[in-house]
């Protein structure tokens, strides 16, 4: 035990000397980094018997998050109020108080309004983690689940296994079309251009066969002419299925198969355009 007597014989226990105040340092950053993690389990815990009973996985891996934060903070202000020459360092700053968090809010605009808007997400609840939704992003409207809501950003997961990060300010500022509230289906609309000669009723009862044979489709809305030009005739097939990926499969298989049908009933003059997704109609 010599080495212990000899270790607090020392002043590394003193927190107002130099080995004093590395040795806190580092025991406060372990005990903060123990701490928040074991706080973060705690909280994600019950997310482990969510078929069990409902819970709001959004709310809670957004609490856990500032719990973390929340962990480091105290550790430092506990810190600073035992290092004796932080505590004097602190009253020395407190006039530029003002002042520097005016330059801090300045800077951290961005950051600060991404967080603002996380907690409004969470509070007021317009989407949810799993939900299903529709955005408007660089690459155009973008359909997918929405993957987690974090401190500053969300991020959607795309049918095709892209991710899409999104600030939360956007999140929250932006028109987003939310395809899980109400009726969890999915309307597919797609356009078929058949020439004015032909038969319209015809190419109607074609598409509308194909739709009702095929397994992804669960109810047919209808066949409505939908544009008349001089040359053309546009259909537009509304189809009902469980998910936007489902609806581009669908879309795919009835212009491979119509083009078919067409061709073996006669009927010319067919363009295709793409698919129009609409959700939550009842």
């Amino acid at each position: 035990m010599t080495w212990l007597q000899n270790f607090l014989n020392k002043d590394v226990l003193n927190p107002s000397t130099i080995e004093g105040a590395i040795f806190y340092a580092i025991l406060f950053l372990v005990a903060s980094i123990v701490a928040a993690r074991l706080l973060r389990s705690a909280l994600l815990q019950p997310l482990k018997h969510e078929r069990r009973h409902p819970i709001d996985r959004t709310a809670l891996t957004f609490l856990a998050q500032l719990a973390q934060i929340g962990v480091y903070l105290l550790a430092g202000l506990f810190y600073a109020h035992l290092i004796p020459a932080l505590r004097s360092l602190g009253t020395v700053l407190l006039a530029g108080v003002s002042v520097a968090s005016i330059v801090f809010g300045l800077a951290a605009q961005n950051t600060l309004s991404n967080l603002v808007a996380g907690i409004s997400l969470v509070l007021y609840r317009p989407v949810q983690i799993d939900d299903r939704i529709q955005l408007n992003a660089p690459t155009g409207l973008e359909t997918g689940k929405i993957e987690s809501i974090n401190l500053g950003y969300s991020v959607i997961r795309t049918f095709d296994h892209r991710r899409v990060v999104v600030p939360n300010s956007v999140m929250a500022s932006s028109v987003i079309v939310n395809l899980t509230k109400g009726d969890p289906r999915t309307l597919a609309s797609i356009p078929v251009t058949v020439g004015q000669a032909q038969d319209i009723d015809q190419a109607r009862a074609v598409l509308t066969d194909l739709a009702q044979a095929h397994p992804l489709v669960q109810e047919v809305e209808g066949c409505p002419v939908t544009r008349l030009d001089d040359y053309s005739i546009t259909l537009t097939l509304q189809v009902w299925c469980a998910h936007a990926g489902e609806a581009k499969r669908i879309e795919f298989d009835i212009y491979e198969q119509a083009a078919r049908r067409f061709a073996e009933e006669g009927i010319h003059g067919t363009s295709a355009s793409s698919i129009q997704i609409v959700g939550n109609r009842s």
